[in-house]
């Protein structure tokens, strides 16, 4: 964690003090969880629509040494450091960018619909043969897991690779503003976050904020979307462009491609110099998350030997399509989340993974707005054309794709296995009762959905079934679209 002193955060954020002493205190680190404050450390008392940091001030002042506030009238707290501020949050974006402004630190901003996290680590893990390196821990990506993550920087580090979401309009812009990216990378553009967004057009303006921060942009030359909103924007002053890519004619790309079950074995090319790399997920889309940080650590100078290494140190992500044995099944758990992109991805991924039957077990896409209903019946009948022996919908708009499926699926007869089951499920709950009824010896299985539908607990029946699901009714219907097993 970095240290920071009661002066550094009064110049910070423009604060006064309300107890304690205005010297240079030194706080060991800054924390906005009561439960978990560490010794020593500053506590930030943030505010949302479901909670009030102010109501546990005094629980994280038992381990806290100070704590920054707005509620400046009701704070009691003798012999500890309070700093009064008009906006907490604001207060914590200001104490964020003072760390980073103070640290010779060069920072890489990454965003894009799909596809950050594993490039976050992919880059960390390749910087990491030569350099000192912080990342946001897990995806703590956002106007509060950003910040949080640039109070971790210890005196030493040489670069920071922040991952970047966003979920409307203005929100890379404000990232930046904290974070001062130095260089960028863009993995792609695609439907996510659409009730947020509105539109794609708005994802894609938005993604491309990040130019307007860096002197150098990482670009994804095979989504021609993208490369099509890079053009339309820059004019006169622009950063320099590095891209990657499979398909299209790029800086940093791919060729002689090997996919197996548990790794994928491609030439890395960086211009006319290649060296073969063997990664250790699966998936063609994380050959572009290896070349999205492969072309971005090229353009922070290092040897293509280094970029190699890091690649193959790389051991995935948790619950970014891990691979499991349950059931007497190989288990792909992508559960961390969903979109329309990523969930066609991970299909692919199955259906290439399929060596018996192939067994999707899909969870609501959330956050799509007034998209959702049409995005997932486009989802049922885009699946319908590929040899899916079961599919398990989870969540009422997944339901909606399950009906599609069936009916799409006679056109498709004779492209497909038969026969076939279809059934449709509320909630991850009741998924995780059926699924050991399901599965045969040798089926591939993939579970995938938003976070909110809480899809790794399909899985705890493995080991015991989870305790949300715990209940002795039912606690929905099963229903059953078709069924010809």
């Amino acid at each position: 964690m970095a240290v920071v002193t009661t002066k550094e955060i009064l110049s910070a954020t423009g604060g006064r003090v309300l107890s304690g002493r205005p010297d240079d205190t030194l706080f060991a680190g800054i924390s906005i969880d009561s439960r978990n404050i560490g010794e020593g450390e500053l506590f930030i008392a943030l505010r949302g629509q479901t909670f009030d940091g102010h109501h546990f001030l005094a629980d994280a002042m038992k381990k806290g040494s100070g704590a920054v506030v707005s509620d400046c009238s009701k704070v009691h707290l003798g012999g500890k450091t309070i700093v009064c501020v008009k906006d907490t949050l604001k207060a914590l974006h200001d104490i964020a960018r003072s760390i980073r402004l103070r640290r010779r630190l060069a920072v890489a901003g990454i965003t894009g619909t799909n596809g950050k996290t594993t490039t976050k680590e992919l880059a960390a893990s390749i910087l990491g043969m030569k350099h000192r390196v912080m990342k946001n821990p897990g995806n703590l990506n956002n106007r509060i897991g950003l910040p949080l993550s640039l109070t971790r920087v210890k005196e030493g580090d040489e670069f920071a690779v922040l991952e970047m979401g966003a979920s409307m309009k203005g929100d890379i812009l404000e990232l930046c503003d904290i974070a001062l990216p130095d260089y960028g990378v863009i993995t792609n553009i695609g439907p996510g976050h659409l009730e947020g967004f509105g539109d794609l057009d708005t994802v894609r303006k938005t993604k491309l904020e990040l130019l307007d921060a860096v002197k150098m942009i990482v670009l994804n030359a095979d989504d021609c979307f993208l490369m099509e909103g890079v053009s339309q924007r820059l004019d006169g002053k622009k950063p320099d462009l590095i891209t990657f890519g499979i398909e299209n004619s790029a800086d940093v790309y791919a060729r002689d491609i090997t996919l197996d079950d548990r790794r994928s074995v491609f030439d890395l090319c960086v211009q006319r110099q290649c060296v073969k790399v063997a990664i250790n997920v699966s998936g063609r889309f994380n050959i572009y998350n290896a070349l999205a940080a492969a072309a971005l650590c090229h353009g922070l100078g290092l040897e293509l030997e280094d970029i190699k290494s890091g690649i193959e140190l790389f051991k995935g992500v948790p619950m970014r399509l891990e691979l499991k044995e349950l059931f007497g099944a190989t288990v792909l758990s992508d559960a961390y989340n969903a979109n329309p992109v990523s969930m066609e991805e991970a299909v692919r991924e199955l259906v290439r993974q399929r060596k018996k039957r192939a067994v999707a077990v899909l969870g609501d896409m959330l956050e799509l707005g007034a998209y959702a209903d049409e995005a997932h019946r486009k989802l049922g009948r885009w699946m319908a054309k590929f040899p899916v022996d079961v599919f398990v919908a989870v969540g009422g708009l997944m339901a909606k794709a399950a009906e599609e499926f069936s009916a799409a699926r006679q056109e498709h007869s004779g492209l497909v296995s038969e026969p076939c089951c279809i059934m449709a499920v509320p909630d991850s709950c009741e998924a995780e009762k059926i699924l050991p009824g399901l599965c045969r010896e040798g089926d591939t299985v993939l579970v995938k959905g938003s976070r909110a539908m809480h899809m790794e607990k399909v899985l705890e029946n493995g080991r015991g079934i989870s305790p949300e699901c715990r209940r002795d009714a039912v606690g929905g219907p099963v229903s059953r679209v078709k069924n010809a097993l």
